[in-house]
């Protein structure tokens, strides 16, 4: 065998190595980062989850369009994380929380699920859904602040993350002032996943988001006001009572 064949056949059991060494490498970090998102979800392979929708309050029990597309945005993570999902509609959803990872889309206005879990959960989170129009229509109310509905303009929305113990699946709410904001919800979610589950690991947390000028931008920008989960988790005080004053 010439040199110039040794040299030759060395470069090309070089290059087939490399190659192989390239593609495990790919494959380890593909697999790493799947568990981490399957965790973070609580979507294990071939798992089971719950998509629970919510009605629009103005129509005759149909679905808003920006929760169909927000509904879209779910189904992609699910898919992505080889699991399965079932959806139901928030007045047939009885069951409770923990078993499987659930997403619950939309205000306690339009899904009766995420009032429940607001109440049960998050008892210092206060919404108005009185449906007569008034400043404080579908205002949020987070310890002494108060975020009111600019429809079009700043609209507010609920990124929560919440788990009832260590070992209990993941309750996702996206809980918006109007349907645009729970999409926006899915959608920082979707995207900054990773960024999420590094901060916070499998901890509860509780996201406080502003919709910017959606009549212009729709989902797309999104603020993020800050992290609200102590003052979600935490009950407000009791009313005085006026037979003691």
């Amino acid at each position: 065998m010439t040199d110039d064949v040794r040299n030759i056949v060395l470069g090309v059991i070089a290059a087939g190595v490399s190659a192989t060494l390239g593609w495990f490498t790919r494959s380890y970090l593909w697999r790493r980062r799947l568990r981490r998102k399957q965790a973070f979800f609580g979507l294990p392979e071939n798992s089971e989850c719950l998509l629970v929708v919510n009605r629009d309050p103005g129509t005759d029990g149909a679905v808003h369009r920006h929760d169909v597309f927000a509904l879209l945005e779910l189904s992609s993570i699910v898919k992505d994380c080889s699991a399965h999902v079932q959806i139901l509609t928030h007045d047939v959803g009885r069951q409770g929380y923990g078993e499987h990872a659930e997403f619950c889309v939309g205000g306690p206005g339009s899904n009766r699920r995420t009032a429940a879990h607001l109440a049960t959960l998050l008892p210092g989170v206060r919404i108005n859904t009185d449906p007569e129009p008034g400043e404080d229509r579908a205002a949020f109310q987070l310890g002494p602040e108060r975020y009111r509905l600019e429809t079009g303009v700043a609209e507010y929305v609920l990124l929560a993350r919440l788990t009832g113990s260590q070992d209990s699946r993941p309750v996702f709410l996206f809980c918006g002032q109007r349907a645009i904001a729970n999409q926006a919800a899915t959608r920082y979610l979707a995207r900054n996943h990773e960024k999420l589950a590094r901060k916070h690991r499998a901890h509860s947390f509780v996201l406080l988001l502003k919709v910017v000028n959606s009549q212009a931008y729709g989902p797309d920008v999104v603020e993020v006001i800050g992290d609200v989960t102590r003052t979600a988790q935490t009950p407000p005080p009791p009313a005085p009572d006026p037979a003691t004053d």
